[in-house]
């Protein structure tokens, strides 16, 4: 690749020469990553035998913390080695839709549109807003976000799926506790790479005014854009732009990305757990469920793993659920371990 890299004639294809400089930035940074994992995991090794050696254990302890953080660290790191499909290395859609149940289904996903987003700004990533259909009380009824960055469809593709919410309901004046339900569902940005041919008169073309708090940044004009993919059903809405010719462009990009994940998802057999999301949302189709009433805990249903601190959960620490699903997902349903440093 270097020697690519330095061929003269690298940019007279100015698209190829930066794909591969992405490339070659991307390979160098998990190089030095690892690198410098490694030398932390020796340096603390030494602590610790430099502190048993002096009797100190204030240095000790200090330096079994550092290797537990680093622990954790090389496990985000073993599991995104193995981020190797199609589309991993993509930029993301991140669709949230809630479920029946009014007011506190909606609260709910505008709850987990807040996870994913915080969760994308805890890796680095970019968050962009595309579309959100406000619900009549409170919360959102569904939104669209694109999260860029290096491997967020590899992270995020396993939290497709219905999620539930057990809450004592802050709506409800008898102070009952409620069940919720919210979807979501993800699928990569294509480039111009990947061929996607659709027939327009196979779609609809829909557009409405953009929704938003009001007062003088109200959309006056019909400039949201929804396009309904006929022969799958599929469809997509883009209300970022105060240009309508720009969201229809950015709804285009978006179905075509919707029907190229819908063709990898036929190739890939390990995939059952994605088409959760295409069922009711409701009873018997959640992947991971949210109590923080009467008890605090976050289950994820397809791989056990668990959380006593929801907060911390909603508030974006998901890597351990991500990572334990991706792992899942990889062996096709059989346990794999990672591997502990000594």
């Amino acid at each position: 690749m270097n020697n690519k890299a330095e061929d003269p004639n690298l940019w007279n294809d100015a698209t190829e020469a930066q794909k591969l400089m992405r490339e070659r930035q991307q390979l160098d940074e998990s190089i030095n990553g690892v690198k410098l994992l490694e030398q932390q995991v020796n340096d603390n090794v030494e602590l610790i035998e430099m502190g048993e050696a002096e009797g100190d254990a204030d240095i000790v302890k200090e330096a079994e913390d550092a290797l537990k953080a680093l622990r954790s660290e090389a496990n985000r790191r073993q599991v995104e080695a193995m981020l190797s499909g199609e589309a991993d290395s993509n930029d993301t859609y991140v669709e949230v839709h809630s479920g029946a149940g009014g007011t506190e289904s909606q609260d709910w996903a505008n709850i987990l549109l807040r996870m994913y987003t915080r969760w994308a700004e805890r890796q680095g990533f970019k968050v962009e807003v595309l579309e959100v259909h406000e619900g009549e009380e409170a919360g959102i009824k569904s939104a669209t976000i694109l999260v860029k960055g290096h491997n967020a469809f590899g992270w995020m593709k396993t939290e497709s799926g219905v999620h539930r919410l057990v809450r004592i309901s802050p709506y409800d004046s008898n102070a009952r506790r409620h069940t919720s339900f919210s979807s979501i569902w993800v699928y990569p940005v294509v480039d111009d790479s990947i061929q996607i041919d659709i027939n327009e008169s196979d779609c609809r073309i829909d557009t409405y005014r953009s929704s938003g708090a009001g007062g003088q940044h109200v959309n006056t004009t019909d400039s949201a854009v929804r396009i309904t993919h006929i022969p799958t059903g599929i469809a997509v809405a883009c209300q970022q732009e105060r240009s309508q010719h720009k969201n229809r462009a950015k709804a285009w990009e978006m179905l075509r990305s919707r029907l190229y994940e819908a063709e990898l998802m036929k190739r890939e057999a390990a995939a059952n757990a994605q088409a959760a999301s295409k069922t009711d949302i409701g009873w018997g189709h959640q992947i991971r469920s949210y109590v923080l009433q009467p008890y605090q805990l976050v289950k994820d249903l397809r791989t056990g793993v668990e959380s006593t601190a929801p907060s911390n959960v909603l508030d974006g620490d998901l890597n351990e659920f991500m990572e334990a699903a991706l792992a899942h997902r990889i062996s096709g349903g059989a346990d794999i371990e990672v591997a502990d440093i000594d």
